[in-house]
């Protein structure tokens, strides 16, 4: 395996050292030096921002070519309809359970310990002041409201490469997934030809794909470096309860309730399946991208949890995007938090309207570095809470990222271990030994 293996150590090693040296590195500079110095200005504009950005862009240049290949031939491997409607059913119920259940843990612990309150005015004062240019930004991307009927048409694209072009995730999901049901359906030796030839663009983007994944471990130390050395130890005390409470929710949704629907639910041992997803899960830790992610994922889960190729190819592209439980969870988490900041009391029925939205937020979100503030502020909006005081969050909001992100990629590993359950590729002929897309 290629992309496992780099000198003598295995990858996810090598990125886990790469995130303490720079996260070391950057506070040591942070604290000796100060963010302000000439020459710590210098590098992080100049060497180690770019380095990681650089890395994040070539993850997501390959990200639309791989959404698109790997969910077509899912759906084109699931063989027929009623297999693909099977996978979909059980994927779209267990994504509104699971996510339902990460937005409950998460207003259950904002409601117990109250991160919120007691804020002294004069600090929350100068960190709005702080926020409030970066919250302008994202407040202006934000809707003013939730229409469902404008949601789902805002689904189907009307031009798939203007999607494209805008990275609308979703709309491309769905071309792709009715592009797959077309093959299914149109079965014939030029659709085959064409089945083929998507393959090889899913081959293809792989290959690029596991190139880049191995300059991983030097951009996770510039990325890490390069937030550390400019924020210091403000980007996890400043909020310390709002974290505290944020990252606890998450750690019980994912040592307690993904066990428990892996063992379960999925039949597999959670030891073996955490053993398995290591790597997934420090990728998306160093990135903060669901999407960024994907491609290790979809290695973990062939390789590692021996899932049916077919099941984790469809499951773990439509995840990527729709199911996305560290993201609902962070979103009910922030409201609540910032009600109680502004000492906004929120009904049980405000609440609950809260979960719905979030919920739908973890579908609509975009797997892309804090691309759940803009819903974040939209449910503010909704509530009757300071849109402004999004900004309050910003300086936490990376660590947090990169948290929830976590708990995006393994829910998604989750929900293709529940959903592969008594599922087999049963298209591959029983003495095939090579896949038909072999990840370098």
């Amino acid at each position: 395996m290629e992309a496992t293996k780099k000198g003598g150590l295995a990858l996810h090693w090598l990125m886990l050292i790469g995130f303490i040296v720079g996260l070391g590195g950057g506070l040591a500079v942070n604290l000796a030096i100060g963010p302000d110095a000439g020459w710590v200005v210098w590098l992080t504009t100049n060497v180690t921002g770019p380095a990681g950005q650089i890395f994040l862009r070539l993850l997501f240049m390959l990200v639309i070519p791989l959404l698109f290949s790997a969910l077509v031939v899912g759906v084109a491997e699931m063989g027929d309809l009623k297999s693909l409607g099977r996978a979909g059913i059980k994927t779209l119920l267990l994504t509104i359970v699971v996510s339902g259940i990460a937005v409950v843990i998460g207003l259950g612990m904002v409601n117990l310990f109250q991160p919120g309150a007691g804020v002294d005015p004069a600090m929350a004062q100068q960190l709005l002041a702080q926020g409030r240019e970066g919250a302008s930004a994202i407040v202006e991307k934000a809707p003013e409201n939730v229409q469902f009927g404008t949601f789902l048409l805002d689904l189907i694209p009307s031009n798939v490469i203007t999607a494209a072009a805008e990275n609308q995730i979703l709309p491309v999901m769905i071309f792709a997934l009715f592009f797959g049901i077309g093959l299914v359906m149109a079965k014939s030796p030029a659709t085959d030809k064409l089945q083929t030839v998507i393959e090889g663009i899913l081959e293809v983007t792989m290959k690029l794909i596991n190139m880049v994944i191995k300059l991983a471990p030097y951009a996770i130390a510039c990325l890490m470096f390069n937030l550390a050395a400019l924020f210091g130890w403000d980007l996890l005390v400043r909020l310390a309860a709002f974290v505290g409470v944020a990252v606890g929710a998450m750690a019980v949704h994912m040592f307690v309730v993904y066990p428990l629907v892996v063992w379960l639910a999925g039949g597999m041992n959670p030891i073996k399946f955490f053993r398995g997803v290591r790597e997934p899960m420090v990728v998306a830790f160093s990135t903060a991208s669901s999407n960024a992610s994907l491609p290790v994922s979809l290695r973990a889960a062939e390789e590692q949890l021996g899932l049916p190729r077919k099941i984790a190819r469809f499951v773990l592209t439509v995840g990527a995007t729709a199911n996305q439980n560290g993201t609902a969870l962070f979103e009910g988490v922030t409201v609540l938090f910032l009600a109680q900041f502004f000492q906004i009391e929120l009904s049980l029925t405000q609440q609950f309207i809260v979960m719905l939205v979030c919920i739908l937020g973890g579908v609509g979100t975009a797997g892309v570095p804090a691309g759940s503030l803009p819903v974040v502020a939209m449910i503010l909006a909704m509530v009757g809470v300071p849109v402004e005081g999004i900004g309050l969050i910003l300086g936490v909001d990376r660590f947090l990222d990169m948290c929830r992100t976590t708990l995006n990629v393994t829910g998604d590993l989750v929900l293709a271990t529940v959903v592969s359950r008594g599922e087999t590729d049963d298209v591959v002929p029983d003495d095939a030994v090579e896949p038909t897309v072999k990840p370098a």
